[in-house]
This record gives C-alpha cells, sequence and structure tokens, in this order.
C-alpha cells in the first residue's frame, strides 16, 4: 500500500493535510463516523472541544486495529464539528497532529448545525487504503 500526498504549486500549501492524496492498495476501509463516547456509549468531555477530538481519534484508531489497518494507511478524513467556528480549527489541527503526526490526509472540516447527541461537538469519519 502506499499513499502519496501532493500539494501542487498550482494551489495553496496546507500544514497540516494534503491537497491531494493518491493511494493504491487492495483493500478499502470505510471508517463510520466516530463520536466522542467511550466503549459503554456515554459521552466524553462534555463541552470540551479538545477532549472529545482526542476521544473520537482514539476510537478511529480502535476501528482501523480491528479491520486490520494503521492511521498512516488512512487517506481522507472528515470533521463534523456542531457550530463550528474559525477558532475551532486550531484545536482540531492539535487533536489531528497528535494522532497521525506526519502523516497528512486529505481533510474536509464541516461546521454541522448538531449531531447525533446534544453533548456531541465533534464526529469525524476515515477512510483508509491497505494492502
Amino acid at each position: 500500500m502506499t499513499i502519496e500526498s501532493i500539494n501542487p504549486d498550482t494551489l495553496p500549501l496546507p500544514k497540516n493535510y494534503a491537497q491531494v492524496v493518491v493511494a493504491k492498495g487492495t483493500k478499502l476501509i470505510f471508517v463510520s463516523g466516530q463520536e466522542p463516547e467511550d466503549i459503554n456509549g456515554d459521552p466524553v468531555g462534555r463541552g470540551d472541544l479538545a477532549a472529545q477530538a482526542r476521544q473520537v481519534f482514539d476510537n478511529i484508531g480502535r476501528a482501523l486495529s480491528a479491520a486490520g489497518a494503521r492511521k498512516d494507511q488512512v487517506a481522507k478524513i472528515t470533521f463534523y464539528v456542531a457550530n463550528y467556528k474559525r477558532d475551532d480549527l486550531p484545536i482540531l489541527e492539535e487533536a489531528r497532529i497528535a494522532f497521525f503526526g506526519d502523516h497528512k490526509t486529505a481533510d474536509v472540516v464541516l461546521g454541522v448545525q448538531a449531531l447525533s447527541h446534544p453533548d456531541y461537538l465533534i464526529e469525524i469519519d476515515a477512510f483508509a487504503v491497505v494492502d
């Protein structure tokens, strides 16, 4: 499996993600939107976007592991953030870097009015490619 991150000279250079990701492999893994909940389904970090983002990425890591994938095989993620404000972006980037390190995926950040539970501030889904 190979993932190639491309940042064309004709597009702005992002710090924490890639403008384009080319993934080659034989198995596609789609991780459903992960929510900030513990193993029992209880909300984690009420009112704390940073704590919830960390929990969501932890849940993504467990989902990837269950499918036989690693975080460096993730090609794309989508953030869904309730009542998103531009000031939320550094919090999201910090959690993303803590999880992925130097690995850069294609990313989308969407502000949404609400998520499936009133205490949830964030949900993230992921797409991975493995051999």
